[in-house]
């Protein structure tokens, strides 16, 4: 039987978001049903809200949660009811291109539920990255729910999902920071300080954070910055030289996502340097670099998709890390709020208020 259920939806693009009745049905062949315990408030969603995404509205919003499976339907894959899981919005299908070359990582066709949420009216909803968890239940393919220790709690666990994952293993796997590496973030937000953890878990000498906001420098500090920079008024790459012995960083997170800080990133590298792009940058941006820079400099130009993670892998290493009090998980929580606050957590976000806002069921 379907289940009616609240969840907020985006019904036009720019338009403020609503509390709405939505219809979840039942699972079938490879789906699981899962009642929402968290969802942290991320700026996808607010792109989604926005159009810059795409146009298929209404969008049922929110993507970054964890909870607790409630039913599954045939051939979902050891799943059960009952489990405690992160909902993952990469699910390997272990038969593309890509994850039969051994990187399911890079999964060129991810599983997501079959079945439409829709409205009471039968309007079918698109769930912001196949998940939609602003909501008090979600449906999902079951190879999106990957089960972690359900000592986790859910607001913190569920930030794994999206924005730490993002930050943590842009350094850790595409990044590949090793011992005694240099390291600068660029941009101290959620996803950069995951970064910034990242960096510092791996065992970087010396992981320095920029940032145009004293208080977001001061918090990376929390996370394992070594050193910040504050770019308002100081040039971050003749900084970050200066820190490291006029050479650069080994690898260069740009955590922004705009042409000046993929520059910024692009400059402050040593030699043969690595410069990983993890924030998501406008359709409409370009960015121009000299050619010769781009031969002479070395070193290789990465973007960093989903923190190029396998969920099944590093879901449960974090939770376990953050279980252990190596990973602070609750410090990325700035405030609880309930499913009729989004839309208020969203201008705290732009105004960049918080690290994140996180909805609890």
């Amino acid at each position: 039987m379907p289940h009616e259920v609240r969840g907020v939806v985006a019904a036009k693009k720019g338009a403020p978001v609503e509390v709405q009745t939505i219809v979840v049905p039942d699972p079938g062949p490879g789906e699981a049903l899962v009642s929402v315990g968290a969802c942290g408030v991320c700026h996808t969603d607010l792109h989604y809200r926005e159009g810059a995404v795409s146009d298929d509205f209404p969008f049922l919003l929110g993507h970054e949660a964890a909870g607790t499976v409630e039913a599954v339907g045939p051939d979902s894959g050891g799943l059960r009811p009952g489990d405690y899981v992160v909902i993952a919005w990469r699910a390997p299908c272990g038969t593309c291109r890509s994850c039969l070359r051994g990187r399911p990582w890079y999964c060129f066709d991810s599983r997501n539920a079959a079945q439409p949420m829709t409205l009471l009216d039968g309007t079918p909803l698109s769930a912001a990255l196949g998940i939609g968890a602003f909501a008090e239940k979600t449906l999902v393919a079951a190879g999106q729910a990957v089960k972690v220790d359900p000592a986790a709690r859910p607001e913190a666990a569920g930030l794994i999902g999206c924005g730490v994952m993002a930050g943590y293993g842009a350094a850790v796997n595409t990044g590949n920071v090793g011992r005694g590496d240099t390291v600068a973030v660029i941009g101290c937000g959620g996803v950069g300080c995951a970064a910034i953890a990242g960096a510092s878990h791996a065992g970087a000498r010396r992981v320095i954070a920029v940032d145009i906001d004293d208080g977001k420098l001061d918090g990376a500090t929390r996370f394992g910055a070594t050193h910040t920079v504050n770019s308002r008024g100081t040039d971050p790459v003749e900084a970050v030289r200066g820190l490291t012995g006029g050479f650069g960083v080994d690898v260069a997170i740009d955590a922004v996502g705009v042409p000046e800080t993929y520059k910024q990133a692009f400059y402050m590298r040593d030699h043969a340097g690595v410069l990983v792009q993890v924030g998501v940058p406008d359709p409409a941006m370009s960015v121009e670099l000299p050619l010769i820079d781009l031969f002479s400099r070395g070193g290789a130009l990465k973007s960093s998709w989903y923190g190029d993670c396998l969920p099944t892998r590093d879901f449960p290493l974090l939770v376990d890390q953050y279980l252990s009090r190596r990973l602070d998980l609750g410090a990325f929580v700035t405030e609880k709020i309930a499913l009729d606050e989004v839309e208020e957590a969203f201008a705290r976000m732009r105004r960049g208020e918080v690290l994140r806002s996180v909805v609890v069921l």
